[in-house]
């Protein structure tokens, strides 16, 4: 319900405080008169309409559906993945909201400026890990002591991961992403400036027993030449491609070669089962088409064309007299 509509009760007890004096018209005319004023916090600037993070959504949330299958298929065990909010904030706030010691993985998205950062749960990305060493998938957090095998195995498995994102971008952009860093201490972490706007894409991930989120976070200076695609109008509009002259004439080529299936019917006939059951070499069966009709040549199951047979260098063929209309087909 919108803020501006009153209940039954605040109608009720506004009559009631101006049946009792508490509260006068004028002062109630008088404060309608005020203006209202909304604050702008210009340290959270918002650089991004409804309509363009609606869009963001749409598209990562097929990003979602992508990143279950592909940890599902390389962890071998249940994988839930799904996208349950995005925002857009300060980098700086972003930044405080993530956990001391985490997994980031920060990747470059050629040919588009900037980088794009993927922060997972350690308890997401140890379990990950256990299920590729051939555990049970069991989720711990020690991030601050991660081995160069561990850190190794992780940064392969995230990187072939975020692999998956030019799918889930084609129709915006075509994009290379690869990853450029890996780092647990968000601190020494400073992709842009603080102040910068970011959008940030949660994600509640779910293996086995085990869950957490994975944070998918798109600096503005990313998205800035591709937001015009972003809008609603851009995804609802058709685009009429021509074809080009030479690909017009490639096509007529191609489908004057193609084989097709030519069929010249003799005639028909109709017999019992008992005689088909009963036929064998020698008999003869009668034909309800006579000696001096027009055979039928079929192309595929359509008849096309009436013809006649004969002989061409002793092999039987059959002459095209005439074209005709066959089956549901109105093209001759």
């Amino acid at each position: 319900m919108s803020s501006d509509v009153l209940s039954q009760n605040e109608i009720d007890a506004l009559l009631s405080a101006l049946s009792t004096g508490e509260m006068s018209a004028d002062e109630l005319k008088k404060e309608e008169e005020e203006k209202k004023v909304k604050l702008y916090d210009f340290k959270r600037a918002l650089r991004f309409s409804k309509d363009q993070v609606r869009s963001l959504t749409r598209i990562h949330e097929n990003f979602a559906r992508i990143l279950t299958t592909y940890f599902s298929a390389q962890l071998r065990t249940y994988v839930q993945i799904s996208v349950v909010s995005a925002d857009q904030v300060p980098y700086e706030e972003f930044i405080r909201s993530i956990p001391n010691m985490t997994i980031l993985n920060v990747f470059e998205v050629p040919p588009l400026n900037g980088r794009i950062l993927m922060e997972v749960n350690p308890n997401i990305a140890y379990s990950m890990m256990d299920r590729v060493m051939g555990g049970k998938g069991t989720g711990i957090n020690k991030v601050e002591n991660l081995t160069e095998i561990e850190t190794k195995i992780m940064s392969n498995l995230f990187e072939r991961a975020f692999e998956n994102l030019r799918d889930a971008w084609s129709n915006i952009a075509d994009i290379d992403p690869f990853l450029a860093e890996f780092e647990v201490n968000p601190q020494f972490l400073q992709m842009v400036s603080p102040n910068e706007t970011v959008v940030v894409i949660s994600m509640n991930t779910t293996i086995g027993e085990t869950s957490g989120m994975i944070n998918i976070c798109i600096p503005h200076v990313v998205l800035e030449p591709i937001i015009p695609k972003l809008s609603v109008s851009y995804w609802m509009q058709t685009k009429k491609t021509e074809r080009l002259p030479e690909e017009i004439t490639n096509i007529e080529k191609r489908v004057k070669k193609a084989d097709l299936p030519i069929t010249a019917e003799l005639g028909t006939s109709s017999i019992s089962i008992e005689d088909f059951l009963s036929l064998s070499i020698g008999d003869v069966i009668e034909l309800e088409t006579c000696i001096a009709d027009p055979l039928v040549v079929k192309i595929g199951e359509i008849p096309k064309f009436t013809g006649q047979p004969g002989k061409v260098n002793k092999k039987l063929a059959v002459q095209i007299i005439d074209t005709m209309k066959g089956g549901d087909e109105d093209d001759e």
